[in-house]
């Protein structure tokens, strides 16, 4: 899988966020308008420059994917958050 990065912005295919977030893809549109899909971009420091980081949070998720800086993703964690 692989970020595109534009301008600054990050955006991911709703195909690959989907299943990442156990939802149906044609589902993470409407949920991102909505805000039950929320996410997070941060661009890495010092030993982690040249990488970012985006966050996603939905229905209790918390979704990890951490990249190179040309958007492949390296890493993905998934684990459950809050009650």
């Amino acid at each position: 899988m692989k970020i595109a990065l534009e301008n600054g912005r990050a955006t991911v295919d709703a195909d690959d966020l989907g299943p990442l977030l156990g939802i149906a893809p044609a589902l993470v549109p409407e949920k991102m308008r909505s805000g039950e899909i929320t996410s997070r971009f941060e661009t890495g420091t010092q030993d982690d420059a040249g990488r970012f980081r985006l966050t996603f949070f939905h229905d209790r998720t918390r979704l990890r994917l951490t990249c190179s800086a040309d958007g492949t993703v390296l890493s993905t964690t998934r684990v459950p958050v809050g009650r």
